[in-house]
This record gives structure tokens, C-alpha cells and sequence, in this order.
């Protein structure tokens, strides 16, 4: 079964994002669970959380069909010891925060070097400062997203996902979320038929569709192998509509969210009914 939504609000508090999800259709969500603007956010109340986990309850959406996503400023592979520390500090709380509202999977972009240490150094440090997380929490597996390789970011190749994911302690808790558009913008050209099954053959390959843990569906306002992160609406941009046609007709894409973060949330509910039609197709 094919769980779709959106990355949705929480203004006001985590227990609206799911009154948000099931205004749009939704039968999965994303959501941040603090500011994602700020290092620092106040403790989540008892309150919140009882009031988030009823509505979850409500609206019939599990800890399969929600992918929380952590703050932009966090970089796990800071190249400076105070960078680092901080950021290290921001995942622990977004991971103890998963944990304390019942959800089983945190997105997170990996990291960059920033031009001051080489990439298998990064690397190595993503995946230490993952480890010191999850030794630190229980029942929240640290999916990372593969990125569009913009300026010094990581993840943008699948190699260097199954690098990170070498280094995990724990690999029971280590999963992957795929974003169509960064893997587009990385090189994987999943706008035809053949460019997909090449793509996700290579990703069974190099990493494993057991890591999966989520997609995020977004068309590309740039083109193939740009290495530019710039979403668009399904069908509007380089990819185009057969990429969420083949997607949604995949079953190794079932029961896992499957999260729109496409530019305009005004139809964010039509995008979810099309991608139901295609499933149905």
C-alpha cells in the first residue's frame, strides 16, 4: 500500500500536523518538530505530545506513515570541533524528540565539508556523530536523505550513503530516504522508464532497498546531473510525470511515507489525489 502526503505544518504545535495531513487527503506526513530556523527550541510539553499522539491515532496515521525531518542548520560532518558539537547536540534533541512522540524515523541531510576536510573524513564523521545518537536514544532509526550535491553537501551518490551506512554500529537502525529531484539533480536520470530501473537497480546494488525508509517526491526546476536543489510540482519540472507514474506502480515503494515537498502546498491535496489515480492506473 502506497502512503502519500506532505511535509505539513506545525505552526501552533506538533499535534496539528496531523489535522493538517488529513486536510489535504493525506495518509502520510512530514513535519519538523521544532523550529527548524533556530539551534535552540523549548522542551516539548506533556501536553503537546498526549495531544499529538491522539490525533495521530484519529486520523489513522502510524509511525510508518510519518518521516519527521530535522532542523536545515544541523551539519554532522562539521570540519570544526565547535560546529560539530553543536550540531551533534541539535541531532541528539531532534532524535530524543522522534522518541518522545511515539515516531520511529528521523530525516536528516547528512553533512558537508565545507572545503576543509576531505570527503572520507566527512563521511567517517557523519556516521560517528549518528552513532553517538542513536547510542543515546532506542526505537528512532536516523534515515538519511541523499542530497543534489550543491556546493559542499554529501549523500549526493549512493557510494557515499553506503559509506556512511558502513561505519553505523547499530545497522538495524540506519535507513535511507530517497528525493526524486536530488537524485536528478546528482545524475541519476529518472525521467525514463530505462533511467529508473538503472538508478534503482544501482541503489539496490550499492546500498539496499532494506535501508528504505521514505521518499520525498519532487519534480526538478534544473536539469539532469546540475547538482542544483530546486524542487517543482509534479510534472512541471525536468522529470516530468513518468518518473511518479513508475513510482507509484512500484511495489518496493510501498509502506514507507511518501512525502511531497513540492513548491506550492495550495496543491499539495490535487498532487496526492494524481499520484492515487497513477497508483490506480
Amino acid at each position: 500500500m502506497k502512503y502519500i502526503g506532505a511535509h505539513v505544518s506545525a505552526s501552533g504545535g506538533v499535534e496539528f500536523a496531523p489535522l493538517n495531513a488529513k486536510e489535504i487527503g493525506a495518509t502520510a506526513f512530514a513535519l519538523f518538530t521544532k523550529n527548524q530556523r533556530q539551534w535552540v527550541s523549548k522542551p516539548l510539553s506533556p501536553e503537546s505530545i498526549e495531544a499529538f499522539k491522539d490525533n495521530c491515532s484519529k486520523y489513522g496515521f502510524s509511525p510508518m506513515q510519518i518521516l519527521p525531518h530535522d532542523s536545515y542548520l544541523i551539519n554532522l560532518g562539521h570540519p570544526e570541533t565547535e560546529g560539530l558539537e553543536k550540531s551533534r547536540a541539535a541531532f541528539l534533541d531532534e532524535m530524543q524528540r522522534c522518541e518522545q512522540l511515539g515516531l520511529d524515523r528521523l530525516n536528516f541531510h547528512p553533512g558537508s565539508h565545507l572545503n576543509k576536510t576531505d570527503i572520507d573524513s566527512c563521511l567517517r564523521t557523519i556516521a560517528d556523530s549518528i552513532n553517538i545518537a542513536l547510542e543515546k536514544t532506542k526505537g528512532v532509526t536516523a534515515v538519511i536523505e541523499n542530497t543534489a550535491g550543491q556546493g559542499t553537501n554529501l549523500g549526493h551518490s549512493f557510494e557515499q550513503i553506503a559509506q556512511i551506512i558502513h561505519h553505523i554500529d547499530d545497522k538495524s537502525r540506519i535507513g535511507v530516504c530517497i528525493d526524486t529531484c536530488h537524485s536528478f539533480a546528482a545524475g541519476y536520470d529518472l525521467s525514463t522508464a530505462d533511467g529508473f530501473k538503472k538508478a534503482f537497480d544501482h541503489f539496490e546494488q550499492v546500498v539496499g532497498f532494506k535501508y528504505l525508509r521514505g521518499m520525498h517526491l519532487n519534480d526538478a526546476k534544473k536539469g539532469l546531473n546540475s547538482r542544483v536543489d530546486r524542487h517543482d510540482s509534479l510534472g512541471a519540472g525536468e522529470l516530468g510525470e513518468e518518473t511518479f507514474k513508475l513510482l507509484m506502480k512500484d511495489s518496493r515503494f510501498d509502506n514507507m511515507p511518501l512525502i511531497l515537498e513540492t513548491p506550492n502546498p495550495d496543491i499539495w491535496k490535487e498532487e496526492i489525489e494524481q499520484l492515487r489515480k497513477w497508483e490506480k492506473e
